[in-house]
């Protein structure tokens, strides 16, 4: 194989990698936002502060 077909073979799975991790890192981040919204709900109702209704629907559309 060419030196050129290998350097476009390790370019493509290269990018499918880092865009598949996109994805996943936007997910982590989403569940992380969403179980320390609820972390803090528990603690106002512990403590007995107030509560802000925060959008919990996901993340940032793109």
């Amino acid at each position: 194989m060419s030196m050129k077909r290998i350097f476009t073979l390790t370019v493509v799975a290269v990018a499918a990698v880092l865009f598949s991790s996109c994805n996943t890192m936007i997910g982590l981040g989403r569940d992380m936002r969403i179980g320390g919204e609820g972390l803090e709900k528990s603690a106002n109702k512990a403590t007995g502060g107030s509560s802000s209704s925060g959008d919990t629907s996901g993340a940032p559309v793109y």
